[in-house]
C-alpha cells in the first residue's frame, strides 16, 4: 500500500509540499486518482485527488477507517550515540516495530549533550508510512536526565545499566498489557548517581541479558521484548 501523510487532513484537505511532490511530480499521480492517507493519529482515508498541485495537492476525503491503539503503549529514553547515523537506524526500526514515543537524554557521561530532531522526525514519517502504520510515534527533544526521570508516568517504568546487583530479566517481569517505559544509558552507561536517581523515582533496574549490547542495539532490544510479551499473552488468551 503506498501511503502519505497528512496531520491536518479533516481540517485542510491537501497534502503538505513534500508528500505533494513526491505525489505529482514523481509518482505523475493525476486528478481523480485514489490515494491512501494517514493522519497519524490512528486513521486511513481513502480519497481522490481534486488538484495535482505539486506545491499543494488537493484530496477529496471518500473514506475513512479508524485504527484501534495497542492496549499499552512503549516509551523508551536513550541517551543518543556520538554517531548519528545509529540513533537514525534505531528511530526507523523502533517505529518499524512500534514504539510510541522516543525522548532523548543527557546524561553524565552522555557523547552527545545536544541534538536535532528534525531530521529523526523526517525518518520517523518515513518509516512509518512504509510500515503501513497509521499512528506516528513522538520524538521528544533532548531532555535532562533528572528532569525526565521526575515526569509522571502512569505505567512500569524501568532502567538498563552494567552495574552489578538485583537486575531480574526483563522479559521475567515486564507484565503485559501495560504502559512502560524503559530507559536505556549512554556508551559510558548511567552514572550511579542516575542510576540511584532513577531507584528513587520507580524505576526498576532490568537485565537484557547477558550479552553486552551497543546503546541503538539494548534499545530495540526493548522494543522487541515488550511486544513479544504481549504477543505471546494475547496468543495464550485467544
Amino acid at each position: 500500500m503506498l501511503l502519505f501523510f497528512a496531520p491536518d487532513i479533516l481540517t485542510v484537505p491537501t497534502l503538505p509540499e513534500s508528500e505533494s511532490l513526491h505525489c505529482v511530480r514523481v509518482l505523475r499521480k493525476q486528478a481523480g486518482d485514489l490515494l491512501t492517507v494517514t493522519d497519524g493519529r490512528g486513521n486511513f482515508f481513502q480519497t481522490r485527488i481534486e488538484d495535482a498541485n505539486p506545491k499543494a495537492c488537493r484530496v477529496g476525503i471518500v473514506a475513512q477507517t479508524a485504527v484501534d491503539p495497542l492496549p499499552y503503549r512503549v516509551e523508551m529514553a536513550i541517551a543518543p550515540t556520538k554517531n548519528a547515523e545509529r540513533m537514525d537506524w534505531l528511530v526507523e526500526k523502533a517505529t518499524e516495530i512500534g514504539v510510541e514515543r522516543i525522548t532523548f537524554l543527557r546524561t553524565r557521561f552522555s557523547e552527545r549533550k545536544d541534538l536535532k530532531t528534525d531530521r529523526l522526525r523526517k525518518i520517523v514519517i518515513a518509516a512509518m508510512k512504509q510500515s503501513e502504520k497509521a499512528f506516528l510515534p513522538e520524538v521528544s527533544a533532548m531532555t535532562d536526565f533528572l528532569t525526565f526521570i521526575r515526569q509522571p508516568f502512569d505505567g512500569q517504568k524501568f532502567i538498563a545499566h552494567c552495574y552489578e546487583g538485583d537486575k531480574p530479566l526483563l522479559s521475567h517481569i515486564c507484565r503485559p498489557q501495560t504502559d512502560t517505559l524503559l530507559l536505556i544509558g549512554p556508551e559510558g552507561d548511567f552514572s550511579k548517581e542516575e542510576v540511584t536517581a532513577a531507584h528513587a523515582c520507580g524505576f526498576q533496574a532490568v537485565s537484557l541479558g547477558t550479552m553486552r549490547l551497543r546503546t541503538e542495539t539494548a534499545a530495540l532490544n526493548v522494543c522487541q521484548t515488550i511486544h513479544i510479551i504481549n504477543q505471546l499473552h494475547y496468543d495464550a488468551a485467544h
